[in-house]
């Protein structure tokens, strides 16, 4: 079985060729969710991947790892703008717990707290909510070095506070040694569209074709079943 030029399964019967039906509409479904993805912010995109014996597993076969590839940089110059030059993830503190995500659009509150557009507050590196102690004038007086360390001047003394590291880490939660931290700047997603359309081709192909596979394999069948209705 080969996923890039298309599903083939040695099996024969009507339970090989619904399976391998099933698990494409599955990958198509997959791909579909990029597509879709292409202009989130932060999205990266997944890739199907299928195990051995999927003529016998069908869509069990199928699983889904995520391509951590840093996506397509675009410049806002937006001062609460930020983006991870590397793979990794910035961690901000949901009512579900902690979580992990590239979109760093971020914001302040009345409060200076510093949120994220869904309004989670955004983590440093020693685990808790970052918040300005007093809030600027204006944003442009907050700058992000690239390790993440946010300073800001005082709107009353004009002396340079700081604010923390964001807290930025592995998949598995390993801080980043360097981070590469960016400000003025989003990330756009991974996706490449040119390939996930073919993709989308080649598999439609291959679902046509079992399509194909299956309706001889019906009228066999049925022929089948009518001649031991004769006897």
């Amino acid at each position: 079985m080969k996923l890039q030029g298309g599903i083939r399964f040695n099996g024969d019967g009507i339970t090989s060729t619904v399976g391998a039906m099933v698990l494409t509409q599955e990958i198509v479904g997959i791909l579909k969710d990029n597509v879709a993805g292409y202009n989130k912010v932060g999205y990266q995109k997944k890739v199907p991947v299928v195990s051995s014996f999927a003529e016998f597993l069908g869509p069990h076969a199928l699983s889904i790892n995520t391509d951590e590839e840093v996506g397509r940089i675009k410049i806002t110059k937006n001062p609460l703008d930020v983006v991870l030059g590397s793979q990794g993830y910035f961690q901000v503190q949901t009512k579900n717990g902690i979580k992990l995500t590239r979109d760093g659009r971020f914001k302040l509150d009345k409060d200076g707290n510093l949120l994220t557009l869904q309004d989670h507050k955004v983590l440093s590196s020693d685990g808790v909510p970052i918040r300005l102690k007093k809030v600027p004038q204006t944003v442009s007086d907050i700058k992000i070095n690239d390790d993440g360390l946010i300073q800001y001047k005082d709107p009353e003394d004009l002396q340079v506070l700081k604010a923390g590291f964001i807290s930025a880490v592995s998949s598995d939660g390993t801080r980043l040694e360097n981070p590469n931290i960016k400000q003025g700047y989003v990330e756009e997603s991974n996706v490449v569209l040119h390939e996930e359309a073919y993709k989308l081709l080649v598999l439609r192909r291959g679902f046509t074709v079992n399509t194909e596979v299956f309706k001889i394999q019906n009228e066999a069948l049925t022929k089948t079943l009518q001649e031991l209705g004769k006897t």
